[in-house]
C-alpha cells in the first residue's frame, strides 16, 4: 500500500509540474523577458537594447518558453530524485547497514538484524527485512524441506525487490526524453529564427550586416539553451542511474548473504 501511494504521488507530481512548468515560462517569457523597458524605444517590436540579455533571449520566438519549461521540468525532477534516492538509502550508511546484518546473520541474531532494518529504513532495508523475516518463518518452519525453504526466501527477496527498485527509477524517463530532446528543439527554434532573419533581409531589399548579425545572434540563443538543458539533463540522468545500480548491487549482496547463511546453518 506504501508502494502504490508512492507511486501514486509521483504520477501526480509529472501531471503538475509540466503544465505548471509551461506556465511560469509562458509568463516569464511574456513578462520578463518580453518587457518594453529591454527594447528601443520601449516597443518589443523592435531590437533589444545594447547588452541587454533578456530581451535578445525574448526575440528567439516562441521555441523560448518551451525551452525554459524543459529547464524547469529538469530542475524539478532532479530535485525529486535525489529525494527519492536519497531517502531509499536509508538513514544510515548502506555499507555499514549491510555489515551489521552479516553480523546479525552470523551469530543467528534475527532479532537483531530486523532491528537493523527497522533502524535504517529505505529500499534496501525493506528489501532485507522481507529477506530476514522469511528466514526467521522458515527456520520455525519444519513442514518443508531445506531446498523450499531457499526457494521461499528467494521469491521474498526478489517480490521485495520487484516493488522497491521502480520507485527509485520513476520519472527518470522523464529527464532523459528531456536530455535527447532539449537540443533538438533548440535547433527547430534557431532554423524558426534564420528564416525570418533572411526573410527579413530579403523584404529590406539591400544587404544589412547589422541586421542579420543581430538575427542569427537571437536565432542561436535557441540553440545555447537546448544545448545547456540537454547537457544538465545527461548529466543528472547518469548520475542516477549510476546510483540506482550502486543500490541495486547492495540489494543483490545482501540478498545473496540472507540465502547463503540460511544454507549453512540449516
Amino acid at each position: 500500500m506504501s508502494q502504490k501511494k508512492s507511486g501514486g504521488l509521483h504520477s501526480i507530481l509529472a501531471a503538475i509540474v509540466i503544465p505548471a512548468a509551461l506556465v511560469i515560462a509562458v509568463v516569464i517569457y511574456k513578462f520578463v523577458l518580453g518587457n518594453p523597458s529591454n527594447f528601443q524605444d520601449n516597443n518589443p517590436e523592435l531590437n533589444p537594447l545594447p547588452g541587454n540579455f533578456l530581451g535578445i533571449i525574448y526575440k528567439g520566438g516562441f521555441i523560448v518558453p518551451i525551452l525554459m519549461s524543459l529547464l524547469l521540468i529538469t530542475i524539478v525532477f532532479v530535485i525529486e530524485r535525489f529525494i527519492t534516492i536519497g531517502n531509499s538509502k536509508g538513514i544510515g550508511r548502506v555499507d555499514a547497514f549491510i555489515h551489521t546484518v552479516r553480523q546479525s546473520l552470523s551469530k543467528d541474531d534475527l532479532n537483531g538484524a530486523i532491528a537493523a532494518c527497522n533502524k535504517q529504513k529505505g529500499s534496501i532495508a525493506a528489501v532485507v527485512l522481507a529477506g530476514v523475516t522469511s528466514y526467521q518463518q522458515m527456520s520455525k518452519d519444519a513442514t518443508l524441506d531445506k531446498e523450499h525453504k531457499v526457494a521461499t526466501i528467494q521469491k521474498e527477496i526478489e517480490e521485495a525487490t520487484t516493488l522497491e527498485l521502480p520507485m527509485l527509477s520513476k520519472n527518470l524517463i522523464i529527464i532523459s526524453t528531456i536530455a535527447s530532446i532539449a537540443t533538438l528543439m533548440g535547433l527547430l527554434g534557431t532554423v524558426f529564427g534564420m528564416i525570418r532573419a533572411f526573410a527579413a533581409l530579403a523584404q529590406a531589399g539591400s544587404p544589412d550586416a547589422t541586421a542579420l548579425a543581430t538575427g542569427i545572434s537571437e536565432a542561436l540563443i535557441n540553440t545555447a539553451f537546448g544545448i545547456g538543458t540537454s547537457a544538465i539533463a545527461i548529466i543528472f540522468y547518469n548520475y542516477f542511474t549510476n546510483k540506482i545500480d550502486s543500490i541495486t548491487y547492495g540489494i543483490d549482496e545482501v540478498g545473496y548473504s540472507i540465502v547463503q547463511t540460511f544454507t549453512s546453518k540449516h
